[in-house]
């Protein structure tokens, strides 16, 4: 079965570092030929009412200041379903420690597909600090991926 080459970031609200993550990827993928593509989405129960508007202030502060044009920042955080792990050949959670009892408790039948990192939320890590960590391992994720393509 193909899944379309496309990478599935999760993160807890989908306001922040997925969204982040994802954009990053897709500037990268697509400036260096890769024929992936990422989306992001939610692992929490509900979206929280404390993430204003549609993408993490820090986050779009971040894309325009590197000269990534955000073609996804625009849409409202979405929460994750089932048939978004149908659309993903790699699935990637930002935090494990955070993310992995979320997602086993969610989608038990998806857990062992996840790659975790270790990117702490923004009141555990100073916005710089933990979007830098994002640009290091999606330049990872990328270098993984060329060299499967080998």
């Amino acid at each position: 079965m193909t899944r379309n080459n496309r990478v599935l970031f999760l993160c807890t609200g989908n306001y922040y570092r997925s969204r982040y993550a994802e954009e990053v990827f897709n500037h990268r993928a697509r400036r260096e030929g890769l024929g992936w593509s990422s989306f992001s989405r939610a692992v929490a129960d509900a979206l929280s009412p404390e993430n204003v508007g549609p993408i993490s202030p820090h986050a779009l502060e971040s894309l325009q200041a590197k000269g990534i044009d955000a073609a996804g920042s625009a849409r409202l955080p979405l929460l994750c379903t089932l048939a978004d792990f149908a659309d993903a050949e790699r699935v990637v959670a930002l935090k494990d420690a955070e993310h992995r009892p979320m997602i086993e408790r969610r989608f038990p039948s998806a857990a062992d597909r996840i790659t975790y990192w270790d990117v702490d939320d923004i009141e555990f890590l100073a916005p710089e600090m933990a979007l830098g960590k994002i640009d290091e391992m999606v330049g990872r994720l990328i270098r993984s991926l060329q060299a499967g393509a080998r």
